[in-house]
């Protein structure tokens, strides 16, 4: 992986490999949808640890991607000495508030039994872009990046320790709750987006491919790491491998997951691994990737889109079950062709739209 031969890149320039790790933690969110609500408890552990599996490794990489791509193009010029000006601060204030209204319109119109005000993951991403407005104006100095990381590390172990205090106080604050504590709540989660533009800050100072190369390495490595110490404990514990992904070795608050203790070196040791990865099969071999490019590039429409079609409309209009997996499987790849093309069509009318907008008047 360190071997690398690709042409060196601008700090700003857009990485394929980002879009495709990307468009694989939309394919991982989508799979975890469609065995919620296309199949039933009928089949077994496996679709169980597959629901699991899937959300434990997505969300993490999800809310680390927020992070680790904020700084991209920020980060060598704040580097350098320019100044934080208003235009940039307006960006990311807007960014982080269009999220949180999208969160709420998903709600509204996919979850119409149910609050529209409630918490989920866009809302969380939309407040963790806002909040890593502060720390971006202080990272370029290496004792803030790992103040950064002690203190996101030290936001999500308070959590694990009040977690019984949190679960008793939201039954008298159930509307606070449904907000601040519901699906993938701030407190921890952005914890992630936090670790995340810790260390996309400084893969966005590495100039060259193998400068990339390497600190990719390097955190393919402490992925690796990671696994093994998830892997030894359930190991020294006697942990079946099916209880291994298992909701309830972790927290519940609200009736919604949050990972825990031992849990997080899997979350970690995955999106580490996985960036790795994409890196050497997109940047250096050059895999064909395009789909998962277009998935990653797409990823907040496709997002919402995907609730319509698996949710609204497969399961509540057409009443969909496929408790086969055969079934199951080919479905989802249907659906992956569709969100695929939906993805390119919507690709190639932001590229018409943005050409009309240079032309002369």
């Amino acid at each position: 992986m360190v071997a690398v031969t690709s042409v060196e890149r601008g700090s700003a320039e857009r990485l394929r490999f980002l879009d495709a790790v990307r468009g694989f933690a939309l394919l991982l969110m989508i799979a975890n949808h469609t065995g919620r609500w296309w199949q039933d408890g009928a089949m077994g552990w496996p679709r169980y640890n597959l629901i699991y599996a899937t959300m434990a490794v997505g969300a993490p990489l999800f809310l680390f991607l927020v992070g680790f791509c904020l700084p991209l193009s920020f980060a060598p010029r704040r580097q350098a000495g320019a100044p934080v000006s208003l235009g940039v601060a307006a960006k990311f204030l807007q960014r982080g508030a269009k999220l949180i209204l999208a969160g709420w319109a998903l709600n509204l119109v996919a979850f119409r039994d149910e609050p529209f005000w409630e918490g989920g993951v866009l809302q969380t991403i939309g407040l963790g872009i806002i909040l890593a407005l502060p720390p971006m104006l202080v990272l370029h100095q290496r004792a803030a990046r790992y103040l950064l990381v002690t203190f996101a590390l030290g936001f999500y172990a308070l959590f694990s320790v009040l977690h019984r205090d949190i679960a008793a106080w939201l039954p008298d604050h159930r509307v606070l709750g449904r907000i601040f504590f519901f699906e993938f709540p701030p407190w921890p989660w952005i914890a992630i987006v936090w670790i995340g533009l810790a260390l996309g800050w400084v893969f966005a100072l590495q100039d060259t491919a193998d400068r990339r190369a390497r600190y990719l390495a390097r955190m393919t490595v402490a992925g690796l790491a990671c696994l093994a110490v998830f892997a030894t404990w359930d190991w020294a514990h006697g942990t079946p491998l099916h209880l291994s992904l298992a909701f309830k070795r972790d927290f519940i608050i609200n009736n919604h997951w949050t990972a825990r203790g031992v849990t997080t070196f899997l979350g970690f040791g995955a999106v580490f691994c996985l960036l790795g990865l994409a890196y050497y099969a997109v940047e250096v071999k050059r895999l064909p990737a395009a789909w998962l490019v277009i998935l990653g590039r797409t990823a907040l429409m496709l997002y919402f889109l995907h609730h319509l079609i698996v949710l609204t409309l497969a399961k509540e209009l057409l009443g969909l079950k496929l408790n086969n997996w055969w079934w199951y499987a080919l479905a989802n790849a249907v659906l992956l062709v569709l969100l695929v093309g939906i993805g390119q069509l919507w690709l190639s009318i932001r590229g018409i739209a943005a050409r009309r907008r240079l032309q002369p008047a």
